[in-house]
């Protein structure tokens, strides 16, 4: 069995989601001393251990939570009387910091146009990881479109069979048309993407909705898609749109406004 820190290095190296979980107090009677770990993996499975019993369920739970909402949180548990809600009965306290290992955010282009590459290389230079999709195969390779970290010579409707879409996973659609947009799409709004943007005018998205209305797309899934995509910046090249989307990408991704900083 892989130890907790080869187990870390392999998340690190396959993309992958974990909590780390730390004893970081521990006083009087308790099942694990401070330093102990334990390593929880979205399904609740876990190399390691802070204790076992109902002590160790409950941060499991706890660790899959933080997993979920990328968010770290200290556990605090009282070991005394379980007719009360303890979940142990040693007598001691203890603490257990539960902190969610996660991969960098993935920006997916799909459309590897003039707007796309600009995309890419801004994309990159902020920090997330980035794909590359087009079902052009000529425009979908490291040469065409320089900083990539991966990529998907594929149709638009194909990809998340190809790619594991998260709630870390942002999809910039800058695609050549809505015809290629309405066929693709349903592919991808069922998946757990925190963000789908579409780029085009109001009117190429007005064409593209009535596309997937009568293909029997719900309104529901339609609504998770933003588009025209991007802030409202008045932008006119390429790498001034990739800003406008990007600031859009941003700004769901940390829970911004968009509002000019002096409105604040």
């Amino acid at each position: 069995m892989n130890t907790i820190y080869q187990a870390l290095s392999e998340l690190e190296k396959n993309y992958g989601f974990a909590a780390l979980c730390t004893v970081t107090k521990s006083e009087g009677s308790t099942p694990r001393h401070v330093g102990s770990k334990m390593l929880v993996y979205p399904d609740g499975k876990f190399i390691g251990t802070v204790g076992g019993g109902e002590l160790e369920n409950r941060v499991i739970q706890a660790a899959v939570q933080s997993v979920k909402e990328g968010r770290a949180q200290t556990l605090s548990y009282t070991m005394a009387d379980p007719s009360r809600g303890d979940p142990g009965v040693c007598g001691g306290q203890v603490e257990v910091f539960v902190e969610p290992i996660l991969p960098p955010p993935l920006v997916v282009v799909i459309g590897a146009g003039h707007v796309g590459k600009a995309v890419v290389h801004l994309a990159k230079w902020l920090g997330f990881r980035v794909a590359v999709c087009d079902d052009r195969a000529e425009f979908c390779t490291p040469e065409a479109t320089p900083g990539a970290d991966h990529y998907y010579p594929v149709e638009m409707g194909n990809l998340a069979d190809q790619l594991s879409i998260t709630n870390r996973t942002y999809l910039v659609i800058t695609s050549r048309g809505s015809g290629v947009d309405a066929v693709g799409l349903p592919g991808l709004l069922n998946s757990e993407a925190a963000y789908i943007g579409v780029i085009g005018s109001k009117r190429r998205w007005a064409t593209t909705v009535k596309s997937l209305q009568e293909k029997g797309v719900s309104d529901e899934l339609i609504q998770k898609v933003r588009s025209p995509i991007g802030l409202e910046l008045q932008a006119e090249t390429p790498e001034e749109i990739a800003v406008s989307i990007m600031a859009e990408v941003l700004m769901i991704r940390d829970k911004g406004t968009g509002k000019p900083m002096g409105e604040q």
